[in-house]
């Protein structure tokens, strides 16, 4: 009897301090407890099934004996309910409902009496959860030297991954088992890989997995402010993921001082791959708007001269010669232009008259400003002053004739990875462009990161980021940031960030291409952090016949790309392609000119990580629907339902599809455009040819618009 009292005894004390957390509906359950020797430990299951088996947290500071690893004593633990719906300024949907269940533990460790709260958020969708240290005496400032969260997976799941590269989310995806991430880590550097010390385990977020019984489960963050971003190193004979932040260039992770928290980490699981990219937890997990005054918050679809430039068709600089540093020269009038510059005010005026023409509302230009041949032979040197044309760019008549064509201009800022000299002329660039008519900008942080070689994704940076969008806030200008840091929700708090580039976007197409299925990726990893700036539209996929010398190929179909203005969301989006290329095809493009950018509702039709999804969306304030659908390597049937049309109403719907015998490679402009009546009873099988998709728009049908158009059988 003694021995089992004791039993009882040590059983119940081992047990005093876990704690449950459940979804609203029930169908997730996260334990938290203490293990052995006081380490925070936690559990995640969903319908039952395991997600996450044990896995521990913690932090370990630097020049700091006592990690906060272990050691705890739970002192208080609070529960709570959050239910509220709250209009997005711009999205995929007019309102997100906001609900779920917390957990809070205030831990207490023995020997230092240091606080550390750990907040759980259990969503409908998934759990989010993260560190909180309040102000004491023990914990005011602190370095981290490595964030130990952990994420032990239920088995070799299958995965898609890019590598833990701290400088660049530039890659195609891998599709592989846990188990097979090292040997493939090699070839899906391709010699790429900024931190070569980085873990042959180590993959970035958003990350996608999918079980054996078809549980499809997404680690990201949400709300990453001033800390470093996220990375996952993958214990691959346990089949365990640990947090690898970012480093500095010196090697620290992070500079804290309480009261702080860290970025949530996110787990979101589902038996319906469809449930992933309409997951709404990152943005719920991020703070509501600071701007209180959103109405000069626009979205915009735009058109430029970029893809002429990364071509090679023109160029940025506006001289072949020695850089002008060098020379000595500060008068660009006293150099010779190389007569192929893109950004010329007789070359701009061209797409401002397309934009006018065909309903756009606005132009972005880049390469006007000073210097581009001389960052492009310093490198690591030059940096911009973001004020100063070309001779050949007329700021002020460029600014008269865009606004007699009602077209709004849009700057673009290349820091040339020195934040500290944008940062210094920021006010002065922002002012610029409010005295020239430009309400938005598209920031570039290619290169190095001067002074010291930050990395990309570290703490200073995020910091960094952070401050160009509120700067950019104060002067009611929007901002679509390339080359930055992967979004994490933050354009909830920070509105006026309306794009990013932050992956593999395609211009790649034009450096050699990507993978067919790679946008069919992107709404499961990327997107769920914010809009992409993808700049899609490219209607010419022989790129020998845009820039000679270019050997490039477009490695998907033409309607595609127009699905991709439906299933890759945002409110900024770019028709890229050249608008002679428009013209050869001006039936397809028609579909661009009418497809929205902003949205009231969504709903996701198929979805299958790397191999197809189809979306439809409600057009903001109308009564028109758009879908898109894109698909991967294999040709494929699409068969949708329109229920999600309203009940009893006739809408004429104008499908865009690939022909028989399409192929991305071999014939990839090969289209039909056909029209038929459907109703919330119709229902849809499409062929989709290898790297292919279609688009379709949907308006109420009159007898004006349907007029000898057949109901869809």
């Amino acid at each position: 009897m003694k021995r089992i009292f004791l039993y009882v005894f040590l059983l119940a004390l081992s047990v005093a301090h876990a704690q449950k957390l459940q979804s609203p509906d029930g169908r997730f359950t996260m334990d938290f407890s203490l293990a052995s020797g006081g380490t925070p430990t936690y559990t995640l299951t969903f319908k039952g099934k395991t997600v996450i088996k044990p896995s521990t947290l913690g932090l370990e500071l630097k020049n700091d004996k006592k990690s906060l690893r272990d050691g705890f004593s739970v002192v208080d633990t609070k529960t709570a309910t959050f239910d509220e719906t709250w209009k997005p300024v711009w999205g995929e949907t007019n309102s997100i409902r906001n609900h779920y269940n917390e957990l809070a533990v205030t831990l207490k460790q023995e020997g230092t009496d240091r606080i550390m709260v750990l907040r759980f958020r259990l969503f409908d969708e998934g759990l989010g959860f993260r560190y909180e240290f309040p102000t004491q005496k023990n914990l005011t400032y602190f370095i981290i030297k490595e964030e130990h969260t952990q994420f032990a997976m239920t088995g070799d799941h299958t995965a898609w991954w890019i590598p833990g590269d701290y400088d660049t989310q530039e890659y195609d995806f891998t599709k592989s088992k846990l188990s097979e991430i090292r040997g493939l880590m090699k070839g899906a550097i391709s010699g790429n890989l900024s931190q070569t010390s980085f873990s042959p385990t180590g993959v970035q977020t958003s990350l996608q997995m999918k079980s054996a019984d078809g549980l499809y489960i997404n680690i990201f963050e949400a709300a990453t402010v001033d800390y470093p971003t996220m990375h996952l190193n993958l214990d691959d004979k346990n089949m365990v993921f640990e947090s690898w932040l970012t480093p500095d260039a010196i090697g620290d992770k992070g500079y804290l001082q309480s009261p702080c928290t860290s970025p949530w980490r996110t787990v979101i699981v589902s038996d319906d791959a469809r449930d992933i990219p309409a997951s709404k937890i990152t943005l719920n997990l991020n703070e509501p708007s600071k701007i209180d005054d959103t109405s000069w918050i626009k979205p915009v679809k735009y058109v430029g001269v970029w893809w002429e430039m990364i071509t090679g068709k023109s160029t940025w600089a506006y001289t072949d010669e020695v850089p002008a540093v060098q020379l000595g020269i500060t008068d660009y009038t006293k150099v010779k232009p190389n007569g192929r510059h893109g950004a010329s005010t007789a070359n701009v005026k061209k797409y401002i008259d397309f934009a006018a023409q065909h309903g756009f509302d606005g132009v972005l230009v880049e390469g006007w400003n000073i210097g581009w041949e001389d960052w492009f032979g310093h490198w690591k040197d030059y940096v911009f002053d973001f004020v100063t044309p070309y001779p050949d760019f007329d700021v002020k008549e460029i600014h008269r004739y865009a606004a007699s064509k009602g077209v709004k201009m849009i700057m673009h800022h290349e820091t040339s990875g020195s934040v500290r000299n944008y940062e210094r002329h920021i006010d002065a660039a922002y002012q610029f462009m409010k005295d020239n008519g430009y309400d938005a900008v598209k920031s570039g942080y290619v290169g190095d990161m001067l002074p010291r070689g930050e990395n990309h994704y570290n703490q200073y940076m995020n910091n960094h980021y952070a401050y160009a969008v509120q700067k950019a806030a104060e002067y009611k200008i929007m901002v679509n940031a390339h080359e930055a840091v992967r979004p994490t929700g933050l354009c909830r708090t920070w509105p006026n960030m309306i794009g990013n580039e932050a992956a593999r976007g395609t211009e790649y197409q034009s450096f050699g291409g990507s993978k067919p299925n790679h946008t069919t990726l992107l709404p499961f990893m990327r997107l769920l952090g914010g809009p992409m700036d993808y700049t899609p539209g490219i209607f010419e996929m022989d790129l020998s016949k845009v820039a000679p010398g270019n050997t490039s190929h477009v490695n998907t179909t033409l309607t595609n790309q127009l699905a991709l203005y439906v299933t890759i969301p945002g409110p900024l989006q770019m028709a890229a392609d050249l608008p002679e290329n428009y013209n050869r095809f001006l039936d397809a493009f028609q579909f661009i000119k009418d497809v929205a950018v902003d949205w009231d509702k969504s709903v996701y039709l198929e979805a299958e990580p790397g191999e197809y999804l189809t979306a439809a969306r409600l057009a903001k304030g109308k009564d028109a629907w758009f879908v898109g659908s894109v698909g991967g390597y294999d040709p494929r049937t699409s068969n949708i339902s329109f229920s999600f049309l309203p009940k009893g109403k006739t809408y004429l719907a104008t499908i865009y599809a690939d022909a028989p015998g399409a192929h991305y490679k071999t014939n990839p402009q090969a289209y039909v455009i056909r029209k038929v009546l459907v109703t919330d009873k119709s229902k849809l099988s499409q062929w989709v040819a290898p790297g292919g998709g279609y688009a379709i728009s949907l308006v109420p049908a009159t007898k004006e618009n349907s007029k000898g158009v057949k109901k869809l059988n």
